[in-house]
């Protein structure tokens, strides 16, 4: 597998540097292919996600395929308006000139993707580095072993490997694709095998893009719409079984409505998945066997609903943990997995200060009408993202950047963000030779001095 690896890396620098993605229209033609591709492999796909992850048509439509065709129809819709030079305002002191700012490809990108959305986290940040210019190399997850092959038989086909190829297999193949210089690395994962992407970039001083995790909390105020807030807590959490980076992992809720809040959500389970909802069409399984094992240790405590485990099927129910504390073992890590645990509070700043205790989350919930701890909860904590009454929804926009902060990772794609982290943005100044300030030259003087200091207080 090394001597292809050397190989793809080696002919991706040389098509690179023939100059040919530089042209917008080439640009173009690699999106709409990318868009044909998934038209002719949907169903493909879907097979590939049901088989890992027990994905319904709908939720593999929605969260993987028909989102990343979406967001394609929208790159295309505006990469002639991102890639054109943008004018930028040249000080006075400089004049006359003319300041500019060039988006350019970075050159051969290297994706790497996680095994719980195989494919909307694979091709998000490869429709940055296409639309910026770059050439791909694309390795998704062994984990999500059946959507990989499927992955690479859509790209094989309809993709010069010279522009964009896959390179599949588990850690040995990650660690060769690391041992090359790459001009830019977009990882997504856990944080711990990020800070080992991180150091391998940093051999070749390659600039990275690191979209990791963490426990992503979720405050409830006691002055909301209990049902709305019930179902969108349900939906967010309970969408893909649970394997979702932005998935709220706790549940930090007003002693005045916990109780109340449970009891609504236990019937909204019932309502979404039935009373088993082993036998639902619409919920997920775990990925693996470690994954099911290591989310079933988790389970222990005050168990107010579900619990039930199959390791046969892989199958976790949904999960309702009540009154936990914050040194049990579901809040050591993130649970990606279908657990619910709740810890109450009487005071917004009682659950600030527990939240700022902790790493910094990739996204932060809040369900609440009042505006004065909306506004409360932007400023105080830090977060990749915030979502006010709703989950998940926020990394969806196009037009929002979807990214963490500290220990969440760093860096940020969706639309216009994914372009512009795949881009340098070099600046151009242009001056004329008319109108030479002689004040700036060699030898100076006690009047050169002063003009200086003159124009860079009052000019600039």
């Amino acid at each position: 597998m090394e001597h292809i690896i050397q190989s793809i890396v080696e002919n991706q620098k040389v098509f690179f540097a023939s100059g040919k993605t530089k042209s917008i229209s080439f640009r173009i033609e690699q999106l709409q292919l990318l868009k044909k591709a998934f038209l002719k492999h949907q169903k493909n796909l879907e097979a590939a996600l049901k088989l890992d992850l027990n994905k319904g048509e709908t939720e593999a439509y929605s969260t993987e395929i028909g989102v990343t065709i979406a967001e394609i129809e929208h790159n295309l819709k505006h990469i002639k308006e991102w890639a054109a030079p943008k004018h930028i305002t040249t000080p006075l002191f400089f004049m006359p000139g003319k300041s500019e700012l060039y988006y350019e490809p970075y050159g051969v990108s290297l994706v790497i993707a996680p095994w719980n959305y195989p494919v909307k986290n694979l091709f998000g940040p490869v429709l940055g580095a296409i639309t910026a210019g770059n050439t791909c190399v694309l390795k998704p997850s062994e984990v999500s072993e059946n959507t990989s092959i499927a992955i690479k038989n859509m790209v094989d086909e309809f993709f010069d490997p010279n522009f964009m190829a896959v390179v599949e297999g588990g850690v040995q193949e990650t660690s060769q694709l690391l041992s090359h210089r790459f001009d830019y690395i977009f990882f997504t994962g856990g944080t711990e095998i990020g800070k080992i992407i991180y150091a391998q970039a940093a051999k070749h001083l390659t600039p990275i893009t690191l979209e990791l995790g963490g426990k992503s909390p979720t405050i409830i105020d006691k002055d909301i719409d209990l049902t709305v807030t019930a179902r969108r807590l349900c939906w967010g959490k309970f969408l893909n079984a649970g394997q979702t980076c932005v998935a709220p992992d706790y549940f930090l809720v007003h002693n005045d409505i916990k109780d109340q809040l449970i009891e609504k959500i236990k019937s909204v389970l019932i309502e979404f998945y039935g009373k088993d909802p082993s036998q639902s069409a619409d919920y997920g399984r775990i990925i693996s066997n470690k994954h099911f094992h290591r989310i079933k240790k988790l389970i222990d405590g005050e168990v107010v609903f579900g619990g039930e485990t199959n390791e046969e099927q892989r199958y976790i129910a949904p999960t309702l943990i009540n009154n936990v504390s914050a040194d049990a073992k579901v809040m050591q890590e993130e649970i990606f997995g279908p657990l619910m645990p709740f810890i109450g509070y009487d005071s917004i700043e009682e659950a600030i200060t527990f939240i700022n205790n902790r790493e910094n989350p990739l996204a932060l919930y809040l369900f609440s009408r009042n505006r004065s701890v909306q506004k409360k909860i932007i400023n105080e904590i830090s977060s990749g993202g915030i979502c006010i009454n709703e989950t998940i929804m926020h990394m969806a926009s196009s037009y929002m950047p979807f990214g963490g902060v500290g220990n969440s990772g760093f860096g940020s794609y969706n639309g216009w963000f994914g372009f512009e982290t795949f881009s340098h943005k070099k600046p151009v100044m242009k001056r004329s030779f008319w109108f030479d300030v002689k004040q700036k030259y060699v030898p100076y003087t006690k009047a050169k001095t002063a003009f200086i200091k003159f124009a860079l207080k009052r000019l600039m």
